[in-house]
């Protein structure tokens, strides 16, 4: 097995800043300066959560001349909706039960 694990979705939006950026390339594809100049930190910071969202299969950057343009591809946020649909449906068991347990004291009284 490889010592570098792929990187997935879940690192991908477990940092502010990436789902930031995110949210900034969700309905246009921008270019990395202006990116950047959204944020009160470095050019290489915001360099390397372009290149974990890339990795994370959450951007893909295109040329068009000299510049670069990050476009987000969000197909990939279903597998967190997925995982959390398995835990909504824990709790809505486990709140109506609780539901139908306070009917039934409230019924005694």
């Amino acid at each position: 097995m490889s010592a570098i694990a792929r990187r997935d979705v879940f690192q991908a939006i477990s940092d502010p800043t990436r789902r930031e950026i995110i949210s900034l390339i969700a309905y246009q594809p921008m270019n990395l300066n202006a990116i950047a100049d959204k944020f009160a930190i470095s050019r290489p910071a915001i360099s390397n959560h372009i290149k974990i969202l890339t990795e994370c299969g959450m951007v893909v950057i295109t040329r068009q001349g000299r510049e670069r343009f990050c476009e987000a591809k969000l197909d990939t946020l279903g597998e967190v909706s997925t995982w959390i649909d398995q835990y909504r449906k824990f709790w809505v068991e486990k709140l109506d039960s609780l539901d139908r347990y306070i009917n039934k004291v409230h019924n005694k009284e």
